[in-house]
This record gives C-alpha cells, structure tokens and sequence, in this order.
C-alpha cells in the first residue's frame, strides 16, 4: 500500500529503447514501484533493452502495438486498456506518447494527467506546438527536466503554471574495477593514450562533426590524444566519412552502441557534449557522476548541470566553438591537479543535486498532490527546484 492508498500510476512512453528519457521512466517506475506504489507502463511500439528492468522490479508491461504515424486502432486499445486499469494518474513521455497518451487518458476519463517534455525540441514543426498546446489543456502538468526545456516551451505557447522542473535522477556509479591499460591493450591502442570520449546517438543534434574537428586540432597539438566515439545512428557513414577526409581515421574511432558504455568512460581524460541543443543529457550526468572532467556546449540544458570552471568548462557555440573545445581539453590534459578538481566537484555536484532519491521524491510530492489536494503548492514541489 502506497501514500496513495489503492491508486495506479500509468507510464506511457513510444519505446523501451537505450535513451534518455526511456532511461528516466525506467528508473523513476522501478524506483516508484520499490517504495510501494502501484505502477504500471504501456509502451506504444516496441520493446527494447529496459524491459529487462522493468520486469525484474515488478513492473506491469503493456504494449500496445502501434503501426505507423497514426494508427486509430492503438489509439482505442490504449483507451480500452486505460479503462480496465484504471489509473489515478497517466504520465506521458515524448511527442508520440504524449498525444496518444493524453488523448487515450482523457477519453478513458482518467483523473489526472501529466505530460513529459525532456528536450529543447528545435526538430518540431509548427503543427506539433498546435498539438502540444491543444493537449495542455487537459494537462495537469507538464514536467520537464531543466529550466532550458521550461523557457524554451513557455516561449512556444505553453503555459508557464503548467510546467514543473524535475531534474534526471542520476545514481552514483562504481568505477570499474579493469585497469586503463587493458581498455587501451582491447582497443589497440598505445599505452600512453589520452583519451577524449562521446557518448549517444549518432544524429544531427548532436554535432558530432565538431567533435571531430576539435580532435583533428588536438592533434596538431599534441601526439597522443585518441577521440571514441560511443553510439551509433543515421549519422555514422557520413562522420565516417567526414574523419576519412579529415585524414584523421587513427584518431577516431567508432565503438558503435555499447553496453558497457559506462565502462569505457570511467578511463577517459576528458568527456566531451558538443550538442547544439540538449534537455539534461544522461551522459553528461554519467561522467561527472565518474568522476571525469567535462567540456561542454554552453547551451542550457547544460548550463544546469555543468558550472564553468568549477566543475567543468562551458563552450559558447559558435564561430570559436571548436578551438574552445580543444583549448579546455588540452588544459584540462596537462594539469593533473586541474582535472582530479574538476572531476571531484563534478562527482559532488550530481550526487547532491541530481541523485535519483532527489528525483524520486520531487515526482512523489507532485503525485500525492495532485492525487489529494487536486492543487500542488510550491511547498509540495520545493524538491523539484534546482539549486544551482
């Protein structure tokens, strides 16, 4: 039994691929369903590695099997399948679930309902503010996960009483126990490497190329500093390519989608996030949560986590982005001190701001709020406030 007493918590999300968001729900359902609540996932398309979790905590899996763009027929299964559950409240992840999720929820007559916005979604088209902005009228609440995302859909029409920051939960991971030799000896690599690392999917927002060219200006200055790339997607031919014509193939390498991605970044010297554009990127929180120094774009989902000079550097975007990317990289390389500081406050900063207990909480106090008081008061919601 739950502060809830008998009600159910529904999470609707497209996928349970290895992403960000699908890696927040996952957290916060297993998390949640530990505590005691009674929590349920439906998942729109298809199944993916954290079903695995899910399963392993307790948690209900419903798939809805939906095919194509619009598909009606999933739409009235998620309503059928809302109705026989009947949930208190439905929280919804991501463009597709939270128009079929809403929708299926307000047909269903769910009590409360809740949407998640978890990036600075610059790929929307004008139609898809048409639907965020119809649907927000049956929105309790729209919880997004830092103040970037927070400015950017209030200044898409979203309004600002509706939206409530809950930053990613990230848990502190133990360093591996292999040593950085046998990384480099498995990755053919000379033993006295220094290594700079990308973490996600291989796609536009992510400006990998940048990544790359910085790297090739590390290699004008110093001999021994190696770009891994971790991820895969639509972009890989073409940075592949990109690398092939830079003459820069023995310094970048491609890993391709790991498993053990977070043991690959434990050994780097310097974590890199070159994104144009970010929500509050998991990887980002991974490294420092490692200990490893950071150099980021300067871009607001950023900006929540990383403090310039503190515990990382920031890079505006830009004309100098590139250069400023391997300035802070190779200060950051040639002083020992600098980078076991960096990484340290780094470390601190997630485990006091953005641990997953924190998180956890924050969506526990807006559950029982909207559940009892039906109004959620600043007091209820201090939590999810993000103390810089």
């Amino acid at each position: 039994m739950n502060a809830l007493g008998t009600d159910r918590i529904v999470h609707i999300i497209p996928t349970l691929d290895q992403a960000g968001a699908e890696k927040q729900m996952t957290t916060l359902a297993c998390q949640l369903r530990r505590r005691g609540w009674d929590v349920r996932v439906a998942v729109l398309t298809r199944d993916g590695p954290y079903r695995a979790e899910l399963k392993a905590a307790g948690v209900p899996i419903y798939y809805v099997n939906k095919r194509g763009k619009v598909d009606l027929s999933a739409l009235l299964r998620l309503r059928r399948w809302l109705e026989e559950v009947k949930p208190t409240i439905v929280q919804t992840w991501l463009f597709a679930a939270n128009v079929y999720g809403r929708i299926a929820a307000k047909q269903a007559k769910v009590p409360h309902i809740l949407a998640s916005e978890r990036c600075v979604d610059l790929w929307k088209s004008w139609w898809h503010f048409v639907f965020d902005r119809y649907l927000a009228r049956w929105t309790d609440r729209i919880v997004v996960n830092s103040s970037g995302v927070a400015a950017f859909y209030v200044s898409r029409g979203i309004s600002q009483e509706k939206i409530v920051v809950i930053p990613n939960g990230m848990a502190i991971p133990e360093r591996p126990s292999e040593s950085r030799q046998s990384l480099l000896l498995e990755l053919k690599l000379p033993p006295d490497t220094r290594l700079v690392g990308v973490v996600g999917r291989l796609w536009p927002q992510k400006s990998l190329r940048d990544a790359i060219w910085a790297e090739d200006l590390l290699k004008r200055l110093r001999d021994d500093v190696h770009l891994l790339i971790v991820g895969d997607g639509p972009e890989r031919r073409a940075l592949e390519r990109y690398c092939e014509h830079l003459e820069i193939t023995d310094r970048v390498h491609f890993l391709g989608h790991r498993r053990d991605a977070l043991r690959i970044m434990a050994h780097l010297d310097v974590f890199w996030n070159t994104s144009q554009y970010e929500g509050q990127s998991n990887s980002l929180m991974e490294a420092m949560a490692l200990g490893v120094p950071v150099v980021a774009s300067d871009i607001p989902g950023n900006r929540d986590l990383v403090v310039h000079g503190e515990t990382g550097y920031l890079v505006p975007r830009g004309f100098q982005f590139r250069a400023g990317i391997a300035k802070y990289t190779k200060k950051i390389l040639e002083d020992p001190e600098l980078a076991a500081r960096l990484g340290m406050a780094g470390r601190e900063r997630i485990a006091t701001h953005f641990s997953v207990e924190r998180m956890v909480e924050s969506y526990e106090a807006l559950y029982r709020a909207l559940a009892g008081a039906g109004a959620i008061s600043a007091t209820e919601l201090e939590l999810s406030k993000i103390r810089q």
